[in-house]
C-alpha cells in the first residue's frame, strides 16, 4: 500500500481513440429542460428554460399549450409566476401544481413582484395578457425566463417576435402565416403548413432553426386541463 493512495490496482493498457475515429463516437446527451413533446421522428423535444442568461419566448397559440409548459416547468423545480387578466382559468392549475407547495403563483397584469430568481431557484414568468400585453415590470434575466402568450398575431407581435430567443407558432390564418413567414424567414413549406396544424402541434423557431413538435398531455395533465386544443 502506498501512503495516501490506497492499493495499487491491476495494470491495464490505456484506452485511446485516434483523432480520425472521434467522428464515429456519439453520446446520448440532450439539452436539460422541459420536455415539450416529440419531433417529427418521435424523439423527445426539450425546451431549456432554466438558463443563466435572459431567455424570452413568444407563443402564438392556445392557453392549453401554455399551461402544459407551465406545469412541466414547475415539475422540473422552477417557480412559475403567471401574469394574467383571467386568473379563473389558471386557478385550478395553481392549486394542483406542486403537491401542496405554492410553486405556481397568479398575479394581476402589471403586478408581478420581483421573483428573486437564482440557479437554485429558477423562475418562469408566463405572461397571459391578451392581444396587447403591456411592457412587463418583471423581465427576463439570469435564471428567469419569460414566456408571452398571444392568442393570435397582434400589432405587438412583431416587436415581441424580434426580441424573443424562441417563437412558438400554432395554427394561424393564411394571412397570419404569411406575416410570420416574413418575420421569421420561414421556408415556403412551413408557411403553407401553419394554417393546417392540428391541435397540440407547434412550430418552434428562431431566425436559424425550426422544428415542428407535437405536445400530448399526460393522463394527469388531461384530467386537469382537458384535451389539447388551439382555441380556448
Amino acid at each position: 500500500m502506498r501512503m495516501g493512495y490506497g492499493l495499487i490496482g491491476p495494470r491495464r493498457e490505456r484506452h485511446t481513440v485516434a483523432a480520425q475515429e472521434l467522428d464515429v463516437l456519439a453520446l446520448p446527451v440532450g439539452d436539460d429542460g422541459v420536455v415539450i413533446g416529440v419531433d417529427s421522428e418521435g424523439r423527445p423535444a426539450v425546451l431549456g428554460v432554466n438558463r443563466p442568461t435572459p431567455y424570452e419566448v413568444t407563443l402564438i397559440g392556445g392557453l392549453w399549450t401554455a399551461q402544459v409548459l407551465a406545469l412541466r416547468a414547475a415539475a422540473t423545480g422552477a417557480r412559475v409566476a403567471v401574469e394574467t387578466g383571467r386568473a379563473q382559468v389558471w386557478a385550478p392549475l395553481a392549486q394542483a401544481a406542486g403537491g401542496g407547495q405554492q410553486c405556481v403563483t397568479l398575479h394581476e397584469v402589471g403586478r408581478v413582484p420581483p421573483q428573486g430568481a437564482s440557479a437554485g431557484s429558477p423562475v418562469l414568468v408566463v405572461r397571459d395578457c391578451g392581444m396587447r400585453p403591456p411592457r412587463g415590470r418583471v423581465v427576463a434575466g439570469p435564471w428567469q425566463a419569460v414566456l408571452t402568450l398571444l392568442p393570435y398575431l397582434s400589432p405587438t407581435a412583431p416587436r415581441l417576435v424580434q426580441q424573443s430567443s424562441l417563437v412558438g407558432v400554432q395554427r394561424v390564418s393564411p394571412d397570419e402565416a404569411e406575416q410570420l413567414g416574413r418575420l421569421m424567414n420561414l421556408p415556403r413549406t412551413a408557411v403553407e403548413s401553419l394554417p393546417t396544424l392540428g391541435d397540440g402541434v407547434t412550430l418552434w423557431c428562431n431566425q436559424r432553426d425550426r422544428q415542428f413538435v407535437m405536445t400530448q398531455g399526460t393522463e394527469a395533465e388531461t384530467g386537469l386541463l382537458g384535451a389539447a386544443r388551439r382555441i380556448d
